[in-house]
């Protein structure tokens, strides 16, 4: 097995860890996770590989232990902290959330310009204002955040979470938003892929339609 596990592969490690969470069997294989998933064999048997070296050849894994190691790659056992900036509708449902924790996160607390002075509890989690949030980072050892924020306050909120050490972002905020280059962000834009599938939805209808009907468009 690797030392490492590359960012690429550990953004992938979720999917795999849900699908043999499903599993009643003893062993898996990399093509039937491939197929399961609708991904590609090559990749799924080289990310697999990266975190478990107890596959064979001809055999596969067997689920127990390849379940162990994504879940110690992605640190389940010991869930890295993560905070929310901006309490709103996108913020305030990803409090309610209880699936972070499964796949090595957990969310500990919100911050908002519209927090009253003391902390109010939403949910599982309190809400801070945002003045509060450089101490809480710093007192709890904080390094990613979760920004939910309006496109026009997404820059300087996420200069805020910088200046107060966070190294990794969730950016849901649907602006492009510029950090340093020590600072990871991972840009979540829901309208985007809502479109994607309605694209995705209309190009399979068109094609049922073409295959019903024995013709095809010019």
């Amino acid at each position: 097995m690797q030392n490492t596990v590359s960012k690429a592969t550990l953004g992938r490690l979720p999917m795999y860890l849900q699908f043999i969470r499903g599993m009643s069997g003893e062993k898996v294989s990399a093509t039937q996770i491939a197929k399961g998933l609708g991904l590609g064999e090559v990749q799924v048997r080289k990310d697999l590989a990266s975190v478990c070296a107890a596959g064979l050849p001809k055999v596969g894994y067997p689920v127990a232990a390849l379940r162990r190691d994504m879940e110690k790659a992605l640190k389940t056992n010991a869930p890295t902290c993560a905070i929310v900036v901006g309490a709103g509708k996108l913020g305030s449902a990803l409090m309610e959330y209880d699936g972070f924790r499964e796949y090595g996160m957990e969310i500990i607390a919100a911050f908002d310009k519209n927090a009253a002075a003391s902390p109010f509890v939403h949910s599982r989690v309190p809400v801070y204002p945002m003045d509060q949030l450089a101490a809480f980072c710093a007192s709890h050892q904080v390094q990613a955040g979760i920004l939910t924020v309006p496109a026009a306050s997404a820059q300087s909120a996420a200069e805020e979470m910088v200046r107060s050490g966070l190294k990794a972002i969730l950016n849901f905020a649907p602006f492009p938003i510029k950090v340093p280059s020590d600072v990871t962000v991972h840009q979540e834009n829901i309208a985007l892929s809502l479109a994607y599938l309605q694209m995705t939805a209309s190009e399979s209808r068109k094609q049922e339609k073409e295959e019903q009907y024995g013709t095809k468009s010019i």
